[in-house]
């Protein structure tokens, strides 16, 4: 993918405004996940080592647009000096004397987190003004939240129009093996598609059947499609208009040559909970007062078989209820099946979005993936074959002068 990177910018002695995301869980005043932090450690190394000035722009929470000392960015400083392995600065404010001051005095290769961004109103609107008055503290812009990369924010896209822009290295690895998933792929290439809704998902799947060899559906958004083949689901979840949506997707499939398998099997139960009865029937066999929960043994079954043609492989979403045993069966099974694909060699997998980073850490296996995204929104708009904000000004903005503090 052609953007800018870090070895294109000239570092020594220049301040570095660096957009991250360290929107990260806290359970009695600890982080208790930090991969998000681990991950702009290659940056801040790199940034420290060329003689620069780190300066880190954040947020956390949803403040709008205000003052909120719940979600103030200071309590994540322990987090960020144990896992970046270096002291870290704090500035009460991300602009104004507060943010110059701390600027100011940071040494070469220091860093310095400034105050939640999503403090200003301007931050959300993109104002070009506070864009504008954060880019004067700095020499050049580094992104390397590709998981914020799907806002126009004024510290995502704004702050671009006033500095050089350069992708960090998260930003650079996400980018990358993105690109291998699905813009240049080596064919034959795997969709898994799972989740609760088809709704959420409608512009992903029309977007991965113009792409994909296969793609397998699964989890709640399935029922639309078993819906719309006419077989009963019980009191499985339903939308309004979510069969005319299924018949929309296996009309672009047919139309882009991509398969599109379906479970052919189902495991139901009466109840949405941990170890409630449960019983395997075809798909047709559904009774009225049960729900699909799970795909059964001879969808999943195929689907391996469907992976062990595959040379790369892209996964969003469970393909049932993982949260309750034993409806976790396919999603785990499938997923180690991958990552043993993986580690035999010439295979590529890659998985992105909430639930599947969990079932992954469920089964065992997230650091066997290629590469699993962190991003939420962001990764699904790049399923969707979205331009993200965020990235496209890293590809396509000038060079402007730099603007007097």
């Amino acid at each position: 993918m052609d953007f800018r990177r870090l070895e294109d910018a000239d570092l020594d002695g220049r301040t570095a405004l660096v957009r991250v995301d360290i929107n990260v869980p806290f359970h009695d005043g600890k982080v208790t996940d930090g991969n998000r932090i681990r991950a702009i450690k290659p940056t801040t190394d790199e940034l420290r080592e060329a003689g620069a000035k780190t300066v880190l722009l954040a947020h956390f929470g949803r403040p709008k647009g205000e003052m909120d000392p719940v979600l103030s960015l200071l309590r994540i400083i322990p987090a960020l000096e144990e896992r970046l392995g270096c002291d870290v600065a704090f500035a009460a404010d991300c602009i104004g004397p507060a943010a110059k001051t701390a600027i100011d005095a940071l040494p070469k290769g220091g860093v310095l987190l400034l105050e939640n961004t999503r403090f200003h109103p301007g931050e959300s609107k993109n104002d070009p003004d506070f864009a504008k008055t954060l880019a004067a503290n700095g020499d050049v812009f580094v992104n390397d939240g590709f998981s914020v990369s799907h806002r126009a924010h004024a510290s995502t896209v704004g702050i671009a129009n006033y500095l050089p822009a350069y992708a960090g290295r998260a930003m650079e690895h996400e980018l990358d093996h993105l690109a291998t998933a699905l813009s240049n792929p080596k064919r034959p290439v795997v969709g898994v598609v799972g989740g609760a809704k088809i709704t959420t998902k409608t512009d992903v799947l029309n977007n991965l059947v113009q792409k994909l060899d296969i793609l397998i559906i699964g989890g709640g958004m399935a029922n639309a499609f078993i819906a719309a083949n006419g077989y009963p689901i019980g009191t499985s979840t339903f939308e309004d208009g979510m069969e005319e949506l299924a018949e929309g997707v296996l009309q672009a499939a047919e139309e882009n040559a991509c398969q599109v398998m379906l479970p052919t099997d189902v495991v139901v139960a009466k109840a949405f909970t941990a170890h409630s009865p449960s019983r395997v029937v075809e798909v047709d066999q559904v009774c009225a007062d049960e729900m699909i929960l799970d795909a059964g043994p001879e969808s999943l079954g195929a689907f391996i078989s469907a992976v062990n043609t595959a040379s790369t492989l892209i996964w969003n979403g469970p393909l049932g209820a993982f949260e309750f045993p034993p409806f976790d069966t396919a999603t785990m099974k499938l997923m180690k099946y991958t990552a043993k694909q993986v580690k035999s060699g010439d295979f590529v997998a890659v998985a992105g979005g909430g639930d599947t980073v969990a079932a992954l850490k469920q089964a065992g296996v997230e650091g066997d993936f290629t590469f699993v995204s962190t991003a939420g929104g962001a990764f699904l708009e790049w399923m969707e074959g979205k331009d993200l904000p965020g990235v496209a000004v890293l590809k396509t903005r000038g060079m402007p002068g730099r603007i007097s503090r």
